[in-house]
């Protein structure tokens, strides 16, 4: 028959019948901590993004139900707002603008970009200073660049039309003309954002394991085999990534086209590169309407939500 174990001394026990030792205040507190950490560790993210992107948003939403102008108070209109916005010949020219400069200025930029970066992952010399020169044009202001690209693509004294002199074509009036403004404005958006894309492929195909090339290369793989079927495969993320981003910047193109057009919001005569943000800021900045030009912000947002779900939608496609 086994006897009861003695209290060591000094010892506290707890009374008969109590059970399980009552916690300290230390011991809860610490749980508590643990549970409530994760929470408050990430709650700045989410105050700094309730205060100045969802309040922003849902204000604006607002806006748009209403006629509104500096200095004077809220009528309310309803949805007539949107009735006048999607009955206006000017918000679908803005609106296929927004889509040809954006097709002229991403489909090449991601192109070379690629193509860069597939040099500069081959063991060459210099390829820290061609690396740093890429990302050069996107630390430029998009002021500078527009200035300088605005000069270059002057009808009479531009460097570009000089060069086409040299080669027997006539001068070209690059911001009066329709497609000429708009190639002229994706020029600018393809030099300064093709070396960001450029070193952002440059890290995907860092990350693809040298045992693929090389295995590919003991089946006899070209280098341009091994590019379409070891190289593009796994920078289908990175590619995603990089369209969706620049779907983003194309659909939000505002100062290259404003700068380039002389700080006017019409878009040329004809609007000829007027795009959406330009149409937005003429009717909130120029006619004074902020309703109407929250209108064309929140259905801004919309549209670049289906550009971004139908890329999404695409890709996935293409990968089964």
């Amino acid at each position: 028959m086994s006897t009861p174990a003695r209290p060591v001394p000094g010892e506290r026990t707890p009374p008969p019948g109590s059970g399980t030792p009552r916690r300290s205040w230390r011991t809860r507190l610490f749980q508590a901590e643990e549970r409530t950490a994760p929470y408050v560790y990430v709650a700045p993210f989410f105050l700094l993004f309730a205060a100045f992107g969802l309040f922003p948003l849902i204000y604006t939403a607002w806006i748009s139900l209403h006629s509104y102008k500096l200095g004077s108070e809220m009528d309310w209109l309803g949805l007539d707002n949107y009735v006048w916005l999607f009955s206006n010949p000017d918000f679908y020219n803005s609106l296929w603008k927004t889509f040809t400069i954006g097709v002229l200025s991403t489909v090449p930029q991601l192109m070379i970009a690629l193509g860069l970066a597939h040099l500069l992952n081959y063991r060459m010399r210099g390829r820290t200073f061609f690396r740093v020169a890429m990302i050069m044009p996107y630390a430029t202001s998009v002021a500078a660049a527009a200035l300088v690209f605005a000069q270059l693509f002057g009808r009479d004294a531009g460097a570009v039309n000089w060069l086409l002199g040299v080669i027997g074509v006539d001068a070209v009036d690059w911001r009066n003309g329709d497609w000429t403004a708009q190639l002229a404005i994706s020029v600018i958006v393809i030099w300064r954002w093709t070396g960001y894309n450029a070193l952002i492929y440059l890290a995907g195909m860092q990350s693809i394991s040298q045992d693929l090339y090389e295995a590919a290369a003991l089946d006899g793989a070209s280098r341009w085999q091994q590019f379409r079927h070891v190289t593009l495969p796994g920078l289908r993320p990175t590619i995603l990534f990089t369209v969706v981003v620049s779907t983003i910047g194309a659909s939000q193109l505002f100062g290259e086209p404003l700068i380039f057009g002389g700080g006017q919001p019409d878009g040329g005569a004809l609007g000829q590169y007027q795009t959406l943000g330009l149409f937005m800021y003429q009717q909130g900045w120029t006619y004074g309407s902020l309703g109407r030009a929250a209108t064309v912000a929140w259905v801004t947002f919309l549209v670049i939500i289906v550009l971004v779900l139908v890329n999404t939608a695409i890709t996935k496609r293409r990968r089964t």
